[in-house]
């Protein structure tokens, strides 16, 4: 399995897929034709699908025009079956998808929007909108607890499972991160590492669970030093985990 990635728009990231053996691949959310068919020219590869996590437009901007110059599988959560474009396969929690000879398990996640998913290739894991590198998705269409539900699954994944998000917002987030755990020495190692990667232009996707559990606020609702931060801005608030993370998402909205 190879994985490309793709960059769109202005901070957008979309993935080509590519079973090895049979040079079949799949799109993973692309924002734009262009860049998503020159990117399957360059490994001169088969685009046999396009894999959507959401509806938002800069994760289905270039459905269309890769439609135009390609027959193709389109998947995405049933629930988008009437905004989504060009959906042909809709699927739902626990559906495969096939990719030459590569298998996906669809993970229903939502909270950022009412139809999220996520495909798991293997150890894998293209998630969207829903888990950034140290961040999550805004609550557009779902509830904190819906998102905390799904942010649960996902954390819960093997540790060296590897997150592929649609986003590069890494270095804001984990300035964000610093602000609710200052005293976390892994989120002070990995500021300086991300801002090199940045400043030589390169992406810091992707990332694995298990470092996402040590250093990313909104898996990190447990935290002791998260909790008692919050409570000196918020006194009366509750310790139970959607609390904590509602609170955490409200701050991040605000930042």
């Amino acid at each position: 399995m190879k994985v490309v990635q793709i960059s769109f728009l202005a901070d957008n990231y979309g993935y080509l897929i590519v079973c090895e053996k049979s040079r079949e691949a799949a799109i993973i959310d692309p924002s734009e034709a262009e860049p998503a068919w020159r990117a399957v020219e360059r490994e001169a590869v088969n685009l046999r699908a396009i894999l959507n996590t959401h509806h938002h437009r800069d994760h289905t901007g270039g459905n269309a025009g890769l439609l135009e110059r390609y027959s193709l599988d389109v998947y995405a959560h049933r629930i988008d079956r009437d905004r989504l474009p060009g959906l042909t396969h809709p699927v739902e929690d626990g559906s495969e998808v096939t990719v030459g000879e590569l298998r996906a398990r669809v993970l229903f996640i939502p909270g950022h929007t009412k139809g999220h998913v996520a495909y798991l290739f293997e150890n894998r894991l293209f998630c969207g909108d829903t888990l950034f590198i140290a961040g999550c998705g805004r609550l557009f269409e779902g509830t904190a607890e819906q998102m905390l539900s799904s942010l649960t699954r996902l954390r819960d994944l093997p540790g060296d499972t590897l997150v592929y998000c649609g986003h590069e917002y890494t270095e804001k987030n984990l300035q964000f991160a610093m602000t609710l755990e200052p005293n976390n020495r892994t989120l002070v190692e990995k500021i300086p590492q991300v801002h090199s990667l940045r400043i030589e232009g390169k992406s810091t996707v992707p990332s694995t669970i298990s470092e996402e559990k040590d250093t990313n606020p909104f898996f990190r609702w447990e935290s002791k030093e998260i909790q008692q931060n919050l409570k000196k801005s918020f006194p009366s608030l509750g310790s139970d985990p959607v609390s904590v993370f509602s609170q955490i998402r409200k701050l991040k909205d605000q930042f």
